[in-house]
């Protein structure tokens, strides 16, 4: 059992009160010397330890639960920046299959992902919103938890925790300057500085800006600054106070490439490389969309053999309208964190935050190109079927257009307390862990909407009171544009409110290192979840019932949690553990509230898992295998026997037995195997299914955007050439990602997906006395390929590019 008087639970900052002439990227230069620190103890070359799963310094080979560690000499050899880029490093992180181009929005295991600094909310997975895209500029490290964890993290996803551990005031003095400069105007500026101010009081400043245009002009400009200061009171009581601001502009692609709706099924099964002119009839009841012989060749003759199934390539072009506006975040935030030994086996940490994210832009959605599409027994239903203007077909034209522009507020409050005693009962070492926290969240949503001609809006008499006014897009490939700005579109409210979710929980949790061989983690929690929302109204134009406010409704979820997990080491390099784990997760962080939801059933995760690690190469190898079935249960949908003003109170309008589950085997290895040879490797095989309303069609079908199988590699050799001071180090990385589904029965593509590919990348570093240079080249055969899965369509990948990072450290 390891103790860990000076590790630290968090610390991100930004103030002004320190010199900012002070600055550096502290980059380690004699890594075989250096212990690394992290929140929760000490790592060798290779970490071995982490305190995630249990909040204490435990061995990761007898951790009973799923956890990954990235370290700092493996994010800076790929000149990694944000958390979007780090998740090739990690088996079973993958970017969620609905994401509109905003915030990070990674799932594990296909399911929700938590986001915390050194422990404390970062964020979440809610939806588009409040979800930034977080750099890597003040993280060491960073840990994921798979499964709930609830118990020791509050108010969490399903999926798990990814855990950014930051960098930490140090008394050793340590500076540096780094600058990047790459393809597409991108060029960044960075510093770091850590030293003593006192013989008890040490600071850290870390400051970066970085502007780039962006590969199909997906633009970033970030400005971020991060402080803290640490006072040790005494030998067994410290401080640390840190204040961090972050202020950005990233550009928003909501639809990358579009698939184009041709619907197989509509032509009897044909693909769209099989059908004729012929196959293409009119609906023969004179419902939809009538077509002229002319009209239905020149259809045809548009299509390619994959539209239907994958995203219509169109280079490097994007349906990105001018009139877009970049998504422009600012965080701020506040923590302190105490740290107390009263005895040697007695310790307790306290943490408070106070986190404000404000988030608005303007983004394009809709822009459906339909082709051919039999829905609900009406052929080319207007307007869900291809565009014809005055007798002119327009076969890749986008219609239903829909700009959002949004304002949103996140304001919140943290705090932990977590009480740790370490005690022997005959030769069995023990951990108790006792803990409470308590969180709240305000949240302020503002939403409005322009449309095209295909919105139009009815009053009770039939006459029109709103039609869009945004022009059609005719082309996909070479649109044509809106004029003016987006307030001269009419735009309508349609989304305004207010809501409250608070948290509390408090539990206990046992380590027992019982000898033979075996470590358990027994844990138990109760947790209870309030939810509020106010709906302050929108435009009557929009929603005549919706337009007034209405009263505050709320709900509460409450429960026990617990986390139960054995390992078994017989020997000191081979372990086996299984884990059980039950967690609970707000239904819907922005959802709505209608009437009394208290008596609704509570949203709860679950997690199996069944795992072995290993080790060799005098403990420079760490390698696991998982085996993992994890579900989110008690979803809600919707009875399709209820109608709204006719159904009796018997007749329930929602049930919520409906659920999102995963299973699959997860395989993690990081290595130094000697001097020379640097080795990572991930890869993982899930299935991830919807369940939640078995009476759909697409029920128990692939999670969007989830894929079967991914798999990386980064390999890095030190070489010993031209009789030089130190290795030039070579880097070779390769990773593969499969088909990602982008189904969607209701918009007539049940069959889409986004293909897989394979990217190879690869860097060259020489590191001797101050300096540091590196250049990395990511593409390397420049792969045309689809990085993410929009909501019905893909997000093309980078072409190949290069980055030239230089640091010089004091």
């Amino acid at each position: 059992m390891k103790h860990f008087r000076y590790s630290m639970l968090a610390i991100a900052c930004a103030s002004t009160f320190l010199p900012t002439s002070v600055y550096a990227e502290v980059t380690d230069t004699a890594l075989d010397n250096v212990e690394r620190i992290t929140v929760y103890g000490r790592q060798n070359q290779v970490v071995m330890n982490s305190g995630l799963a249990t909040k204490s310094d435990m061995s990761l080979m007898e951790t009973p639960a799923a956890v990954v560690v990235v370290d700092q000499e493996l994010i800076q050899a790929q000149a990694l920046t944000n958390l979007q880029d780090l998740v090739r490093n990690i088996s079973g992180v993958t970017q969620a299959g609905n994401n509109y181009g905003i915030g990070d929005n990674l799932v594990i295991r296909g399911l929700g992902a938590n986001y915390t600094y050194d422990g404390m909310y970062g964020g979440a997975g809610l939806g588009n919103t409040f979800n930034p895209t977080r750099s890597l500029t003040n993280v060491e490290s960073v840990e994921v938890l798979k499964g709930p964890a609830t118990g020791l993290y509050g108010m969490g996803s399903a999926g798990g925790v990814i855990n950014l551990i930051e960098k930490k005031p140090q008394f050793e003095s340590k500076h540096a300057f780094t600058a990047e400069v790459g393809q597409w105007n991108t060029y960044s500026l960075e510093a770091d500085s850590t030293a003593a101010i006192t013989d008890d009081l040490a600071y850290r400043v870390v400051a970066k800006t970085a502007r780039s245009d962006g590969y199909r002009d997906i633009g970033t400009d970030r400005d971020e600054i991060y402080t803290s200061l640490k006072y040790v009171l005494d030998d067994s009581q410290d401080l640390m106070l840190s204040a961090s601001y972050i202020k950005d502009a990233i550009a928003v692609d909501s639809i990358g490439h579009p698939i184009r709706i041709f619907n197989s099924a509509s032509v009897g099964g044909k693909t769209a490389g099989e059908v004729s002119w012929e196959d293409l009839i009119n609906d023969p009841n004179n419902a939809g969309i009538q077509l002229t012989e002319a009209q239905r060749k020149q259809l045809v003759d548009s299509l390619a053999s994959n539209d239907g199934l994958t995203p219509y390539a169109f280079g490097n072009a994007g349906i990105i309208s001018p009139m877009a506006k970049d998504n422009e975040g600012e965080e701020l935030r506040f923590k302190l964190t105490h740290n107390i030994y009263f005895t040697d086996n007695l310790f307790l940490n306290q943490q408070l935050q106070y986190r404000d994210y404000t988030s608005g832009f303007a983004r394009q959605t809709g822009a459906y190109n339909y082709v051919y599409w039999d829905r609900r027994g009406v052929i080319n239903a207007d307007p869900r079927a291809p565009l014809v203007e005055d007798g002119v077909l327009y076969p890749y034209a986008a219609r239903r257009q829909e700009y959002r522009k949004v304002d949103a507020d996140e304001s919140s409050w943290q705090y932990f307390a977590d009480l740790r005693y370490d005690f022997q009962i005959g030769d069995i070492d023990n951990e108790l862990l006792i803990n409470a926290n308590y969180e709240d969240r305000d949240i302020a949503f503002k939403q409005y909407s322009i449309y095209d001609a295909d919105k139009v809006i009815k009053n009770k008499a039939g006459e029109v009171i709103y039609q869009g006014s945004l022009p059609y897009i005719y082309d996909i490939r070479n649109p044509n544009w809106a004029e003016g700005s987006f307030e001269d579109h009419d735009p309508l409210l349609t989304s305004n409110y207010d809501k409250k979710v608070s948290a509390w929980g408090v539990g206990v949790q046992h380590v027992g290192y019982l000898g033979y061989g075996f470590t358990s983690r027994i844990g138990v929690a109760f947790n209870q979840i309030k939810q509020t929302y106010e709906h302050l109204g929108v435009d009557s134009r929009y929603s005549a019932s919706r337009a007034q406010p209405t009263p505050e409704a709320d709900t509460t979820d409450d429960g026990m949690t617990y986390n139960l997990g054995l390992t078994y080491m017989p020997t000191d390099d081979l372990s086996f553990f299984v884990n059980h784990s039950k967690g609970r997760t707000a239904y819907s962080i922005l959802g709505s509230i209608a009437g009394n939801d208290t008596d609704r059933d509570d949203s709860e995760s679950v997690s199996d898992d069944l795992g072995m690690r290993f080790k060799a190469f005098d403990d420079q190898m760490l390698t696991s295998i998982v085996l993992f079935k994890s579900s989110r249960t008690n979803l809600q949908y919707t009875n399709v026997d209820y109608e709204e003003g006719v159904s009796g109170p018997n007749v329930a309008k929602y049930f919520y037995n409906g659920s999102e589950e995963t299973t699959g085997v997860e395989l993690d290895m990081n290595a130094h195997l000697n001097e020379q040879w640097m080795v990572n490797v991930n890869a993982v095989y899930q299935d991830a299914r919807d369940k939640k309303d078995p009476n759909r069609s697409s029920y128990d079908t692939r999670q969007k955007g989830v894929p079967y199988v991914t798999a990386s590699a980064w390999v890095t050799y030190g070489a010993d050439w031209f009789s030089l001071s130190s290795p030039i180090n070579i880097s070779l990385g390769a990773k593969y990602v499969d088909d990602r589904s982008t189904n969607s029965t209701s918009f007539g593509i049940p069959d889409g997906y986004v293909p897989s590919y394979t990217v190879l990348d690869s860097a060259i570093s020489y590191d001797v006395d101050s300096w540091k240079l590196q250049l990395n080249v990511n593409n390397l055969f420049n792969e045309e390929y689809y990085s993410k899965a929009m909501f019905l369509g893909g997000m093309p990948g980078e072409e190949r590019n290069a980055k030239l990072t230089l640091t010089y450290r004091l």
